[in-house]
């Protein structure tokens, strides 16, 4: 098997003295609804050998599950609105900048909880400590992917939740299929591991050092599955 990685990254990386060689596979674009197993059915089986461990986005199985908030359902109201504006952000991870986005946050947390975050995110700028918004309103609303078509015009006005029960998911999927997996949310900022297979002998930290370059990508690779093989 030839090994193919996006442009920018290397194949071969060293984790814990070890070193992995990673493969970054091309599927076509993931609908809505679709079976994940069957993904990795059609993808992955086809060039996975015993002792490979899967990399898989988290917006791919979440699509599959259905995990979506249309903008429509969002309307963003006057606390959104306001917030907003004053959120950090970059041109590809917008984040609660986006009104949608931070109406999902008070719809998911409440507004005084929102606010309070908001404040208290504000005050830790002032001293150089960021992400504190994140921290107290958590995972589901840090997670929020989309509302934002620059690479895919499906996503502008719609957004893709964080996976649920990521963990339960890697399991089904080496039950089902043998394969050793995990889920990540990886952007060019951060790599966070959101589920991962309980048979992985790897520490969270070995996981998420393979995969440290965000080697899938953040545009229109579409290579949601990132095969690592130790060498």
């Amino acid at each position: 098997m030839e090994f193919n990685m996006n442009e920018g990254h290397p194949i071969e990386v060293e984790v814990g003295g070890k070193r992995y060689a990673r493969h970054a596979i091309r599927t076509r674009f993931v609908e809505i609804g679709e079976s994940y197993l069957d993904l990795i059915r059609e993808y992955v089986l086809p060039v996975w050998q015993p002792g490979d461990i899967l990399s898989s986005s988290e917006k791919v199985v979440a699509l599959c599950q259905g995990r979506v908030v249309y903008e429509k359902d969002v309307e963003p109201g006057l606390l959104a609105r306001f917030l907003a504006p004053f959120a950090s952000g970059t041109p590809d991870a917008f984040g609660v900048k986006h009104p949608a986005k931070m109406q999902f946050a008070i719809n998911e947390c409440g507004a005084p909880r929102v606010l309070w975050a908001a404040i208290c995110a504000g005050v830790a700028k002032l001293f150089g400590k960021h992400g504190v918004f994140y921290e107290m309103t958590g995972r589901e609303v840090a997670g929020l992917d989309g509302f934002y078509g620059a690479e895919f015009d499906t996503y502008a006005h719609m957004g893709v939740r964080i996976p649920a029960d990521p963990d339960g998911v890697c399991d089904e999927v080496e039950r089902e299929l043998g394969v050793q997996m995990m889920i990540v949310d990886a952007n060019n900022i951060n790599v966070e591991i959101l589920g991962r297979s309980s048979s992985l002998a790897l520490t969270d930290d070995d996981l998420r050092a393979l995969i440290a370059d965000n080697p899938a990508g953040q545009g229109t690779e579409l290579t949601p599955f990132i095969l690592i093989r130790p060498l």
